[in-house]
């Protein structure tokens, strides 16, 4: 079964992120714990971690759907020490939010090197991270965003995610995120049908399906290969609804969250139903 829905708002509190994943018959949803263009927040009182438990109830929405996302500061390659010691804590900040929350999973985007320090010195930092969070939590996986490789980014070629991989300690806590505009713009064809085979053979080859925890199902405003991270809504943009029916017939996208970071919220109702129908 397929479990759809937006990365929705938490205006007035986290609480509220389940209510506005039911308004548009989410079966999943992606939120901010806290506001993401901030290091760290005011911690999480009781009222609203029981409010959010008792909505997603509501809203009849298990959390292994439930997709939280990290901020957009932290950097955890980050070439520079105040600023990795930063946003690692900020991170372990995260992860613990969640944790009060009894959710599974925090999604995040690996981080850059700024062009400042090689490619494997930045994802050894990467995993460094991972593995201090880990550390300092119980339970929550953390789950590994691929890119578009825009900038000085890293994550987007598999090998990269293999590579952090192999260096967290614990396995059963990692895992990934593919996001669809992303996968196209660094360079995966997953639009042709010979593409999307071998796309996917290639993931299970060399990061492995175990390790996938979720899916980002956007289409693009950039063409193939662009490198150029820009979202666009389902069957608006270059990727085309033969690929969108393809991938919603596939079982291996099966009984894991899939969320929607379309640009136009006021179609997140109505692209739900067309993905469900086409599945």
């Amino acid at each position: 079964m397929k479990y759809l829905g937006p990365h929705v708002s938490t205006s007035g509190g986290v609480e509220n992120a389940p209510l506005n994943a039911l308004q548009v018959g989410a079966s999943a949803f992606a939120f901010f714990t806290k506001n993401q263009r901030q290091w760290f927040s005011t911690p999480l009182n009781e009222k609203s971690i029981a409010a959010f438990k008792e909505n997603c109830k509501k809203a009849n929405i298990a959390v292994d759907f439930i997709l939280p996302h990290d901020s957009y500061l932290i950097n955890l390659g980050s070439p520079d020490q105040e600023s990795l010691q930063k946003s690692r804590k900020s991170f372990v900040e995260e992860m613990q939010r969640c944790e009060q929350l009894e959710l599974k999973m925090l999604n995040f985007h690996p981080g850059s090197h700024l062009k400042k320090i090689s490619l494997e010195t930045c994802l050894s930092l990467i995993a460094e991270s991972i593995n201090i969070a880990l550390d300092k939590t119980k339970s929550v996986t953390a789950v590994i965003e691929n890119t578009a490789g825009q900038g000085s980014n890293v994550g987007f070629s598999f090998q990269h995610l293999a590579y952090i991989i192999d260096k967290v300690d614990d396995k059963n806590r990692v895992g990934v995120c593919l996001d669809t505009c992303h996968t196209y713009s660094a360079g995966y064809d997953i639009k042709t049908e010979n593409g999307y085979k071998a796309t996917f053979d290639e993931f299970e080859e060399i990061v492995g399906f175990k390790y996938l925890r979720a899916i980002h199902l956007n289409d693009t405003k950039k063409e193939f290969g662009s490198r150029v991270d820009r979202h666009d809504n389902i069957g608006k943009g270059l990727l085309g609804m033969d690929f969108f029916e393809r991938f919603m017939k596939d079982v291996r996208f099966d009984n894991i969250p899939l969320i929607l970071e379309t640009p136009d919220e006021n179609l997140w109702a109505e692209e739900i139903k067309l993905l469900q129908k086409l599945a």
